[in-house]
């Protein structure tokens, strides 16, 4: 079989960086499908847009024609501005010899603030725009939102770890091969963490829970 990826966007506008609200939609037919964009919002609120049309060969093969070129692309030079971590970059913070982390350097988080690191299960978190995110440990693809921007404003972050030496953040060697990120750990208990925002004004400290799954971004449960 084969696979093809398309980027999804927001309906609600609170979720939005660039204001837009769209959806996608899918459209099959006997050849393939179309990738459609709907808009929610603006003047054109309810129009549909052809984006790209797939088109199936075989039962293992497809070929995507784009339907045009943005023109959001062509009227702005710098239109694309999300920040993407990778390997190397000068953003990536490491730990100090106690296993605890300071990625706003002891300033709170504004929308300047970039940063990201690996905690020590192999998860990968940071901080763009003024959130804090989680982030896919192969690819560093963004996961989810963890903390928004009005929850994070005027705070500091911090991450206070404690445990096993061989698999403190510190210490422990992430395997970056594909499919086996964090596995250099797999046989030992990782060490526990702790992700705080500081607010020093008011002298309080919240700590952010991660998922049962131990995952941190935020998944929505529908109502059953």
């Amino acid at each position: 079989g084969s696979c093809v990826f398309a980027q999804t966007s927001v309906m609600r506008s609170g979720s939005s960086r660039d204001g837009r609200q769209q959806s996608r939609l899918l459209r099959g037919n006997k050849d393939g499908f179309q990738i459609c964009t709907v808009q929610h919002s603006g003047d054109n609120a309810g129009a549909v847009r052809l984006d790209a049309t797939i088109t199936y060969k075989d039962t293992s093969h497809e070929v995507g024609v784009y339907a045009h070129e943005h023109a959001e692309l062509k009227a702005k030079d710098n239109f694309i501005k999300v920040y993407s971590p990778s390997a190397g970059d000068e953003c990536y913070i490491s730990y100090d010899d106690e296993g605890s982390l300071d990625p706003t350097k002891g300033q709170c988080v504004d929308d300047g603030t970039i940063a990201w690191w690996h905690m020590s299960d192999g998860r990968v978190l940071g901080m763009y725009d003024g959130r804090l995110i989680e982030y896919e440990p192969s690819t560093l693809a963004p996961l989810g939102l963890v903390v928004g921007a009005d929850e994070l404003a005027g705070r500091r972050v911090m991450v206070i770890g404690s445990g096993a030496e061989e698999c403190r953040a510190t210490s422990a060697s992430f395997s970056m091969d594909t499919g086996m990120e964090g596995a250099d750990c797999a046989d030992a208990e990782s060490a526990e963490q702790a992700v705080l925002l500081i607010d020093d004004a008011t002298k309080t400290v919240t700590v952010v829970q991660p998922n049962e799954d131990g995952s941190y971004w935020r998944k929505i449960v529908r109502n059953k």
